[in-house]
């Protein structure tokens, strides 16, 4: 009876060290003689020693820091550019059986694929169309996991870091562009003024008293300001009168 007490007792203390907790974001690989057997659920497993081994993997979304890459865009410029990509496991066995280390080959995929696409595109792609290279180097890293049973959910270009030089030419390009535009503009400005300058002439030429009732206003707008010097500009049929009128008094 004390044997099988005994027996008993260390059967209940291995089951006890064989118990593994696996929680509800994580998933537990099982080998058997090193061979897979299952993968774990989530809750207490029994993992017998010796013969049965497992492994951890969580499963929740990752961000993971791309590192700054130097890369050299289709037109020739050299930049330094980062990003950030999401990623989660869906397929735990995959994700220990296929690949050594996913993280690191996640990572190190990230930064090639990041590469290959600025040099497919211009800066000013690159600038512009940011979101779209994401979107693409996203899709291709994507298509590259699957079989490590990873999938990639977002990838997201951080930051570019232009050469000194190059931020100074990208801003006098900025700058004469903005004077290009306010030329435009003025232009624009002139031209409508104008117009309605010869519609406003073409009006009043019609009613020559509404000349004078414009002139009277003008006046009138004037005297609320006691310190403006007012010149006035009188038509010439008025001086050509004058000089009539001199010229008549001399002959006689």
């Amino acid at each position: 009876m004390i044997y099988v007490g005994i027996a008993v007792g260390v059967i209940i203390f291995i089951i006890l060290c064989s118990i593994r907790q696996v929680d509800e974001y994580e998933r537990g690989v099982k080998f058997m003689f090193g061979k897979y057997s299952k993968v774990l659920k989530p809750g207490w497993n029994i993992i017998l020693p010796i013969i049965q081994s497992y492994k951890k993997v969580d499963i929740r979304t990752k961000a993971v820091d791309v590192p700054e890459q130097e890369a050299i865009t289709r037109d020739n410029v050299s930049i330094r550019i980062n990003a950030v990509i999401y990623y989660k496991i869906f397929d735990a066995s995959k994700a220990i059986l296929e690949v050594e280390n996913f993280y690191y080959a996640v990572s190190q995929l990230a930064q090639t694929t990041m590469r290959n696409a600025v040099g497919e595109v211009s800066l000013d792609e690159l600038l512009s169309k940011r979101d779209i290279i994401s979107h693409k180097i996203c899709e291709i890293i994507d298509k590259a996991t699957d079989p490590w049973g990873i999938k990639v959910e977002n990838v997201e270009l951080k930051d570019v870091s232009l050469p000194e030089e190059m931020k100074r030419v990208i801003a006098r390009v900025a700058e004469a562009e903005r004077e290009k535009q306010a030329v435009i503009t003025k232009a624009k400005g002139e031209v409508e003024a104008s117009n309605n300058l010869s519609e406003a002439a073409a009006k009043l030429s019609e009613n020559p008293i509404a000349v004078h009732l414009r002139t009277l206003e003008t006046l009138n707008d004037l005297s609320s300001d006691q310190s403006n010097t007012v010149i006035f500009a009188l038509p010439v049929e008025i001086l050509k009168a004058f000089e009539t009128y001199n010229n008549k008094n001399k002959g006689k």
